[in-house]
């Protein structure tokens, strides 16, 4: 009966074993993404950025040119 025990466990201890190696084997072959090229690649985010911050000093132009409208009317129709 011990030998019986023992030779399962042996079993067991080898089919572990077995994926161990297996899973230690094929995490070097299964990468995410390739490694880094080594160049600059990173995404340029000026040209866009530039065109938000002048869209938006405009849309504030605008505003204040619409509030200065809006306060030189209502004062003179006030009178």
């Amino acid at each position: 009966m011990k030998n019986i025990i023992t030779q399962i466990n042996l079993e067991q201890l080898i089919k572990v074993l077995y994926l161990l190696i297996v899973f230690v084997s094929i995490t070097g072959i299964l990468h995410a993404q390739p490694s880094d090229p080594g160049g600059d690649v990173d995404a340029p985010i000026d040209g866009g950025l530039s065109l938000l911050i002048a869209g938006g000093v405009g849309y504030g132009i605008k505003k204040v040119r619409e509030r200065r409208e809006s306060r030189k009317s209502g004062v003179g129709s006030q009178e």
